[in-house]
């Protein structure tokens, strides 16, 4: 926890400045609920009563404005809705997940019951948003979209599902967010579809439960491991939502072309899969970029060659590595020997924070083989070598026994 104190208007804007280009924001405790007498500008939690006193806190889960972050980015949410396909026509990927999910649909639709509880779990970008949509269009019903750290209270959730309508979905974005006053709500409503309320205080309190038109809730979280285990047992299907292949992002980026009114080559929009990461967010990230560059530096085609210039000038590499994740490697290779060598150490040695690394930068260089975790620290394989175009030193031979 990190406290500033300003005592006039100019300092405390360079502080808010300065906390801003380093990911804080602000708040007088590290819990969602936001204290009476206090407003949310910015970054920043002033107290009107007090307004030369701010306390603010680094947030761990921030992750930065990277070209290839898989997190949606605030200016790219809304033309995000417009891209998301609105049936399974034009859902690619996620074969065994669609198919399944199909049956579910199908069966409750001949019973003309709502659709039993559904979780969604994996990393962000993978299109868990995007099914909620598909799923509420094929089942003929409305959908509620709400987030775990939107509902504060247990009255929050207690409004939403008192305007549910029989069949309805209500998708949970970040379910393991939710508090756990919040969630002893959820259990009854998901379970018995109804909502226990105690009404008044001391000796005459008294509890009623209200019953609940039968809906369905649909969960989506990138953190399984942090949802509760009596919220996830009640969940009757839980799906992973694996990383796309290039082939399945091709086609993505491809029909988000098509929508956006970009010429595209199958060259072009391949190169552009092979540096999303395997995921479908990024994709039609750098389709965008690639689309300005192709405007202004080209005819306006996006060709092969002209994607590769786009993303290279964005510092995305053929496998979708870009700057940050580079420099993570070079560190570990250059600096010590290629490991083993400690997180702390690493982030010491490039200036960032160990939870970045350890979020953002590791799991895809752990999914492509470039980074081994061992007890004594992070270790560069010879892919990495290869990779940075650098000699893998020669591994010492196991002594013999004899």
């Amino acid at each position: 926890m990190a406290k500033f104190y300003t005592t006039n208007a100019s300092s405390r804007q360079h502080n808010l400045d300065k906390m801003k280009t380093l990911g804080f924001y602000a708040g007088l405790s590290p819990v969602r609920a936001k204290p009476t007498g206090f407003t949310v500008k910015g970054f920043v939690l002033w107290d009107r009563s007090s307004p030369q006193l701010e306390h603010v806190w680094y947030n761990p889960d921030i992750m930065e404005d990277r070209t290839i972050s898989p997190e949606a980015q605030t200016a790219e949410k809304a033309q995000e809705a417009s891209l998301r396909p609105k049936d399974w026509e034009g859902y690619a990927g996620q074969a065994q997940v669609k198919q399944t999910i199909q049956i579910l649909i199908e069966a409750a639709n001949q019973r003309n019951e709502a659709l039993d509880h559904i979780l969604l779990y994996g990393p962000p970008g993978l299109g868990k948003t995007t099914l909620a949509n598909i799923i509420a269009h094929r089942m003929g019903v409305n959908l509620k979209i709400t987030s775990g750290p939107a509902i504060e209270r247990a009255g929050d959730l207690a409004a939403i599902l008192t305007n549910l309508r029989q069949g309805d979905l209500l998708f949970i974005d970040e379910i393991h967010r939710l508090g756990r006053a919040v969630e002893e709500v959820l259990y009854p409503a998901m379970e018995d579809f109804a909502l226990d309320i105690v009404i008044g205080k001391g000796p005459s309190a008294r509890s009623i439960r209200l019953k609940l038109p039968k809906f369905t809730t649909l969960g989506a979280t990138t953190r399984l491991d942090l949802l509760a285990s009596p919220l996830r047992d009640r969940f009757g299907a839980i799906f992973r939502l694996e990383f796309y292949k290039p082939e399945e992002l091709q086609q993505i980026v491809t029909r988000s072309a098509a929508i956006l009114n970009v010429p595209i080559e199958a060259d072009g929009a391949l190169e552009i899969a092979r540096r999303s990461r395997g995921t479908a967010r990024i994709a039609n990230r750098l389709l965008k970029r690639a689309r300005d560059f192709a405007q202004v530096r080209a005819d306006g085609i996006i060709t092969k060659t002209v994607a590769q210039e786009a993303l290279s000038l964005l510092n995305v590499d053929p496998l979708g590595l870009d700057d940050l994740d580079r420099k993570v490697l070079h560190s570990i290779i250059q600096k010590f020997g290629g490991g083993p060598v400690g997180l702390e150490t690493i982030a010491a040695s490039i200036g960032e924070e160990a939870n970045t690394i350890m979020d953002v930068v590791e799991p895809y260089l752990l999914q492509l083989g470039f980074l081994d975790r061992t007890s004594r620290g992070r270790v560069a394989t010879p892919h990495a070598y290869d990779h940075l175009g650098l000699a893998a030193p020669g591994r010492p031979e196991q002594p013999s026994l004899f």
